[in-house]
């Protein structure tokens, strides 16, 4: 097992003992719930480097998977036998059957083996351009691991049995530094005992007061504190400002959010000002930006809404989870803001059944952002981190950026994106928005599955579209949303006319005959879909006007809002520039192909406004 002069041999001729103990890699995780395969990665002279701590003194298994599973992976494996290093790359086709891959694209660099444990590291290209293996992306990746206590033999590894599992990961995500300058004060806004019902999805809402500074204070770190074993229970956590004008009796109770009997001091809380999803690590501000407490703009009562998700009804959860927060008196030189952008969260959000791809889009106009720069920062604003947002049916998101009828650089995407892995984007490069660029979130559902319309909302079944953009410095804009026109999406199936003076929601059809009295949510379920069908509605949701939110920090508007008409849609191919082979960075994805923009009159007092039919 062991063969310590030759296994010395092998890491002093190739260097690798250096590049093993030496070059530290920034990344870490753990894989399995024991911990006893660990991960680390990191860029390394071009390429990407891997190490691989694993508790085996056998073989080692590690790769990269479309859906997490076996099947289409491409896999390395390796480890240390008699003394030997050895590592060889693999490849499993649609039915999982393993295959040596003729074109070996794994490079070992360094390889340990105790009486407990192995540790293997190797690089490789992000694109091998070789058929068998996946491109390395900025997208969500989905890795996958085994171990096994004996070597490869002649007849190659043998079955991993349990030891197996996969993690999503984002490996290319360009992220500042976690490390705190000192040691950092903190507090925590954790809920206390909070009886989880025995449903699929709660929104638990409780209201904190920011501790009272005498100065200002920048926050420059912020952690999710999660109860230990309700890692999957809690899928996300948003962090709203609310208003300053309450006494200190709203902190006594928390509340289910969106209740018709929720207090009113909590619909005050529209802006948000952080946000964490499920997956998820600490999120560290860059340098020169912080997010500002202790000043009269700043909050000073906050409300911390948590998502459960509990899809098999267990009974008798009480959660404790929540954020801290660590701040400093050395205040940098900008304070940081937050936009929601993407598709207002309504039931007009629909999605057909059936589909293999369906796309929605919402839309940062560029009328919106004209009027919010133009009076608050000409200049514009400089985005440097985003979270991409979507629901179960999620299966890529992108943030689309248009300046002038040209499209620039992506702000992010996620073409592989996992429900239970979102986090915060760190930028390659801060981008800057100016007056009168426009923004489209878009997203791709996968409804295959479904037998019945997929609506806009809260549920985790059913759908978001949202984009949350970190910038600096911080102005009077919180959310650029918009969502299609209901109207037209029902006169695709067949609808005539709704009751009107609208007195119930979902609001009822009155004609034709075969949808008299239902509800537009029945009445879309009821309608035939098939795929052309769906095919042809996606077409036209595309190209309808859109409804539009451009919300300031007090819950007021900016005058531009209401309905906005679209040009004709202009076919967007979801697909970057081609990747190049040995490529040591990811894609530009910047497609300099002109689009028309969105230039179209906005419509106050449109009847969606009028009849009161938002969601």
């Amino acid at each position: 097992m062991c063969g310590w002069p030759l296994l010395l041999l092998w890491a002093l001729l190739s260097g690798a003992a250096a590049g093993g103990s030496g070059r530290a890699l920034p990344h870490h995780t753990v894989l399995d719930p024991q911990g006893e395969y660990w991960l680390s990665w990191g860029p390394r002279g071009g390429r990407l480097a891997f190490r691989l701590e694993v508790r085996t003194a056998g073989y080692v298994g590690f790769g990269f998977s479309p859906t997490g599973a076996m099947a289409a992976a491409d896999i390395v494996v390796g480890g240390v036998a008699q003394g030997r290093p050895y590592l060889q790359d693999y490849f499993t086709n649609a039915n999982r059957e393993l295959k040596k891959d003729a074109q070996q694209d794994y490079h070992l660099e360094y390889a340990m083996e105790n009486s407990t444990h192995t540790i293997i590291e190797f690089t490789r290209e992000l694109h091998t351009c070789d058929i068998n293996d996946k491109s390395i992306t900025e997208s969500t990746v989905r890795v996958i691991w085994a171990y096994h206590h004996e070597d490869v033999g002649e007849a190659g590894p043998k079955y991993h049995d349990s030891n197996r599992g996969t993690k999503s990961l984002r490996l290319l995500n360009h992220e500042t530094s976690k490390v705190l300058p000192t040691v950092v004060p903190y507090f925590d806004l954790v809920n206390q005992d909070v009886p989880i019902p025995n449903k699929g999805t709660t929104y638990w809402c409780q209201m904190f007061k920011i501790p009272v500074f005498q100065e200002k204070h920048h926050v420059i770190k912020v952690e999710p504190v999660i109860q230990r074993g309700h890692e999957s229970l809690v899928h996300h956590i948003l962090l709203y400002q609310c208003s300053s004008s309450f006494n200190d009796s709203i902190l006594d109770y928390g509340h289910e959010c969106y209740h018709p009997n929720m207090p009113d001091a909590f619909l005050t809380c529209e802006t948000v000002i952080f946000a964490w999803a499920i997956g998820g690590e600490g999120f560290s501000y860059p340098p020169h930006v912080g997010l500002s407490l202790g000043t009269p703009l700043d909050p000073r009562y906050v409300l911390l809404e948590v998502h459960y998700d509990n899809p098999t009804y267990k009974e008798g959860l009480i959660d404790n989870s929540g954020l801290r927060l660590f701040h400093t008196t050395d205040i940098r030189k900008y304070d940081a803001g937050v936009i929601e952008a993407g598709l207002w969260v309504s039931l007009f959000h629909t999605i057909p059944p059936g589909m293999p791809e369906f796309r929605s889009e919402g839309h940062c106009t560029l009328e919106c952002l004209e009027e919010a720069l133009e009076a608050e920062k000409p200049s514009g604003i400089h985005v440097f981190a985003v979270l991409l947002h979507a629901h179960l049916a999620g299966r890529g998101i992108r943030l689309r950026h248009f300046r002038k009828g040209e499209e620039m650089r992506l702000l992010a995407y996620d073409d592989d994106f996992d429900f239970n892995f979102q986090e915060f984007q760190y930028l390659k490069e801060e981008q800057t928005i100016l007056p009168g660029d426009n923004l489209i979130t878009e997203c791709r559902y996968n409804t295959k599955d479904r037998a019945r319309m997929t609506w806009g909302g809260l549920s985790t079944r059913n759908e978001m579209c949202l984009s949350y953009l970190l910038y600096y410095p911080r102005i009077n804009l919180t959310r650029c949303a918009s969502i299609p026109d209901i109207m037209e999406q029902l006169q695709f199936i067949g609808v005539k006319e709704i009751y009107r003076p609208v007195t119930t929601w979902p609001f009822i059809i009155k004609s034709p005959k075969q949808y008299k009295n239902l509800s537009f949510m029945d009445a879309m379920n009821k309608f035939k879909w098939a795929k052309k069908e769906g095919l042809s509605f996606n077409k036209l949701v595309l190209s309808l006007p859109v409804n539009v939110r451009c919300s300031k920090t007090d819950n007021a508007e900016w005058s531009i809002q209401g309905m906005t008409a679209l040009p004709p849609h202009v076919e967007r191919p979801y697909k970057t520039e081609p990747l190049v082979c040995g490529a040591s960075s990811s894609s530009s994805l910047h497609r300099n192909r002109a689009l028309e923009l969105p230039v179209g009159f906005v419509v106050l007092g449109s009847m969606l406004h009028s009849t009161g039919l938002w969601s």
